[in-house]
């Protein structure tokens, strides 16, 4: 069923998007979004190893420490390659004649662009010298208000409950709503940065449900170029992190540091953001909730596994009276290396997590709820399964080591009671 949704995206009828603003209708661009985010993996590709070069003779290496789970010094920055991957993709979609038309209706391309220079600006510099939490943060609420002031924001909400409805913000609730949501994905994405591979790994596929659920958008207006900016932001971004991924997982030849991290959180709200500005909130009736929420629920489901270990390490830093950015080895990547994976099967299963909650919520908007549950909940059941297997194998292992001592402790106890030939209990020969 998610093959014929997808196939027949130009004709789809699930979500109701704004009126166009004029943009007109181009058709579905498959081809030039593959085309896009093909060059960020190329250019990324190709450039992260001159940049591990850079790092190495700069001196922005990451030297083991008693948390972390490499053992060698390895160089950072990243997230310059990755950066340039993303640069290079949005100017060939804005020369491809399919693409470009997009580029006048919005200028959410090029906040992206302006805002992620700031956020990789302040990585590269925490990645090489390091930078205290207060100053990151800084750093990381300036690239979030120049998304807001280049007119990337949350204009509506939906709120189901209360009779509430749909509510307009105005541009200060708009601006404060939108710098939230990107700073707590940056800082989500970038908590979960510590295993080799797994920060790529879920950019990739975040980006992917959020590229699906704008095509979803893209089908339902018959491929109005003013739709075009969340689905190029999603590819552009998926491009870079597949680009960047031979270089990172593990065995990693080179971290993305923060300045990859952050980046990936900080594209990841910006093209969530960008989709929910184009969702006609009003349009629809008390029965579609879920389609109402969608933008919201693609954001958490996205980030919902790096939030809940930022949440975790809040609540747990908090109890133990430290610093909410003072590092520790308990993080979910910690706890599933405690449990008995190895470090590339850690980063599969929060892939598997992360794909699960993420494409699930993306198929919704293609496909009836009715028809995505029954899958979610299967994927749910085998996720769970594969995290709890080394568990699951030591017990079954121990049931057997148990099952096949207790006969043999049984044959060699003394029969108590029992009679043989001319050899009674208490019989003195």
């Amino acid at each position: 069923m998610v093959v014929d949704a997808l196939s027949g995206l130009a004709s789809g009828t699930h979500l109701i998007a704004v009126p166009a603003t004029g943009g007109g209708g181009a058709g579905v661009p498959l081809r030039e979004l593959l085309l896009v985010g093909l060059t960020a993996a190329a250019v990324t590709y190709f450039l992260t190893s001159a940049v591990r070069a850079f790092a190495i003779r700069s001196g922005a290496v990451a030297v083991p420490r008693v948390r972390d789970v490499h053992v060698i010094p390895t160089p950072r920055l990243g997230g310059l390659g990755m950066f340039a991957g993303v640069v290079a993709a949005v100017a060939l979609a804005a020369n491809l004649p399919a693409l470009t038309r997009g580029f006048a209706y919005t200028n959410d391309l090029s906040a992206v662009i302006t805002a992620g220079a700031v956020i990789v600006l302040v990585g590269a510099i925490d990645d090489r010298w390091g930078l205290d939490a207060l100053t990151k943060f800084v750093g990381q609420l300036t690239a979030a208000g120049v998304l807001v002031v280049m007119g990337v924001s949350w204009y509506l909400l939906y709120v189901p409950f209360a009779d509430i409805g749909t509510v307009v913000l105005d541009p200060l609730q708009a601006g404060l709503f939108t710098v939230a949501i990107t700073v707590a994905t940056i800082n989500a994405v970038n908590f979960v940065d510590g295993l080799d591979g797994l920060a790529a790994g879920l950019g990739l596929i975040a980006a992917l449900a959020i590229c699906m659920f704008s095509l979803g958008l893209l089908r339902d207006q018959g491929g109005d170029v003013s739709y075009y900016p969340p689905a190029l932001i999603a590819a552009a971004l998926a491009g870079a992190c597949l680009g960047f991924l031979p270089h990172n997982f593990s065995p990693a030849r080179i971290f993305m540091g923060d300045s990859g991290a952050m980046l990936i959180g900080l594209m990841l709200a910006a093209a969530s953001t960008s989709a929910s500005g184009r969702i006609a909130i009003n349009a629809y009736g008390p029965a579609d909730v879920f389609t109402l929420l969608s933008p919201l629920i693609l954001v958490a489901a996205v980030v919902f596994v790096p939030m809940l270990d930022m949440l975790m390490a809040v609540v747990r830093r908090t109890r133990a009276g430290v610093g909410f950015y003072t590092p520790d080895k308990m993080h979910l990547h910690h706890r599933l290396l405690e449990l008995g994976h190895s470090q590339r099967r850690v980063a599969l299963i929060i892939y598997l997590w992360v794909g699960v909650l993420a494409f699930s919520a993306a198929a919704s908007t293609l496909l009836p709820v009715s028809a995505v549950a029954p899958i979610f909940a299967g994927g749910l059941v085998f996720a769970l399964l594969v995290t709890m297997a080394p568990r699951l194998q030591r017990r079954f292992a121990q049931r057997r080591t148990l099952d096949r001592a207790e006969p043999a402790e049984d044959s060699s106890r003394p029969e108590v009671g029992r009679e043989g030939p001319g050899e009674a209990v208490g019989d003195p020969r």
